[in-house]
């Protein structure tokens, strides 16, 4: 059995596929939260990364947000309009407060959103389940579903550098999964390749193909698109691609009300092409 201060681990057909750091001993500017690290195929190839040098509050994949009723819970600087990205003393934190269920496969907590001061902003019920796939390529789906919960008397806005003045497409925020590639990586969706043309989409379905550290290659494929959120995707800089809650407009969850977020990544070994990713994309109902 684990412990609040152990990773869980999510297990298909007997083999470890992802550990869940719960609790993670980190600076306040590096937006501490629960994530999931490392990743591998079925293979045993690595697909996140964690704590990188380019961005240290990069964490694997996770959910996060930059602007939370102007706190910051992603990490490092927050984007200030007409003054660019700045240091501030804004950054709260994401903590697991109890475990809901715990299985080989299936891991379910209850979270709290807090502001630098400790306040709850947010409650959150989270459930990551490992699925194994049949077929002809090795590969497994992760399950994502959370409720974001806003309590009574208190609207909760949601916002990211890009709705706080930043250009050329910076939306992110929200389920976010920091990829690792020894070699450049690739996205491409059903109609459209790279990174400038997949950003900010709202394809059903977007892959990205890296190489691990091991040398071997693996294709992640996200599918689950909530009704108003984008695809943000990154491979010049760094390989990553998010589901952005706020792209182009910051969103509000209502005093009172919920937000629901359903996402499936099928992580897979190999190159695989267009027809064999939109193959894979679904997402369990």
């Amino acid at each position: 059995m684990t412990t609040d201060q152990e990773p869980a681990r999510l297990v298909v057909d007997e083999t470890e596929v992802a550990r869940y750091v719960l609790d993670p001993a980190l600076d306040a500017r590096h937006g501490p939260r629960p994530y999931l690290h490392p990743v591998r195929t079925l293979g045993g190839t690595v697909v996140t990364d964690a704590l990188p040098a380019d961005h240290v509050w990069h964490l694997g994949a996770s959910l996060a947000v930059q602007d939370v009723n102007g706190s910051n819970l992603w990490g490092g600087r927050t984007y200030v309009r007409d003054v660019g990205y700045t240091w501030r003393d804004d950054h709260g934190r994401i903590a697991h407060t109890g475990w809901l269920e715990r299985s080989a496969d299936r891991v379910a907590h209850r979270l709290e959103w807090r502001d630098p001061q400790g306040a709850v902003l947010l409650t959150e019920d989270r459930r990551l389940t490992a699925v194994a796939l049949t077929g002809d390529v090795s590969a497994w789906r992760l399950e994502v579903d959370y409720t974001l919960n806003a309590r009574a008397g208190q609207d909760v806005r949601l916002g990211s550098p890009a709705t706080n003045g930043r250009p050329g497409g910076a939306g992110y925020g929200g389920f976010f999964w920091r990829a690792v590639s020894a070699e450049p990586a690739s996205v491409f969706s059903a109609s459209a390749t790279g990174e400038e043309a997949v950003n900010g989409c709202t394809e059903p379905w977007v892959a990205l193909r890296g190489t691990g550290p091991d040398g071997w290659a693996y294709t992640l494929v996200f599918s689950g698109l909530g009704a108003d959120d984008r695809w943000f995707t990154r491979t010049a800089m760094y390989p990553g691609v998010g589901v952005a809650f706020a792209f182009e407009q910051p969103v509000t969850i209502a005093a009172g009300t919920k937000r629901r977020g359903r996402h499936a990544v099928v992580v897979a070994d190999g190159a695989l092409d267009r027809a064999t990713a939109a193959a894979l994309a679904t997402i369990s109902t």
